[in-house]
């Protein structure tokens, strides 16, 4: 799967472990920086490089920060991202099946590398419900704008 990554500083090393982690299980990854440590950067710059590098339907984001707030609200900023915050395995399950989420905000400071491997594992594998009461919630979030 072509997973899109993105963090600031405050993702930056959790974002690199991360990385290395989804090459070895076979994944293409995309990583829009940061490139290096840097205290002064801004999340909504990687979050805005992400997005826009994710060019189908079927591409997920995988974005990082200190809370994950900032990268989420800045990620829902954009026509046609569905982001959510991680911070448990159930809650990425219904993220992807209840509301088809396709980008995911990692709190680097709230989770360790196992839970957030577990999770995104869940993000890339579990299926949006189809639902047609799913269907329409989601249409209508398109429609917003």
């Amino acid at each position: 799967m072509h997973v899109i990554l993105g963090s600031d500083h405050g993702g930056f090393q959790l974002k690199e472990k991360i990385k290395s982690w989804l090459l070895n299980e076979g994944h293409e990854v995309v990583d829009v920086g940061a490139t290096s440590l840097t205290p002064d950067d801004d999340y909504v710059d990687y979050a805005k490089a992400a997005v826009k590098e994710a060019v189908s339907k079927e591409d997920r984001i995988v974005l990082f920060c200190r809370n994950g707030f900032g990268m989420m609200i800045a990620a829902n900023r954009f026509v046609g991202v569905r982001c959510g915050l991680a911070f448990g395995e159930e809650a990425v399950v219904k993220g992807r099946t209840d509301d088809d989420i396709n980008c995911l905000s990692v709190p680097a400071d709230y989770v360790d590398e196992v839970l957030v491997q577990r999770m995104i594992k869940i993000f890339l594998t579990e299926k949006f419900a189809d639902g047609e009461n799913y269907k329409r919630r989601v249409m209508k979030l398109d429609n917003l704008l």
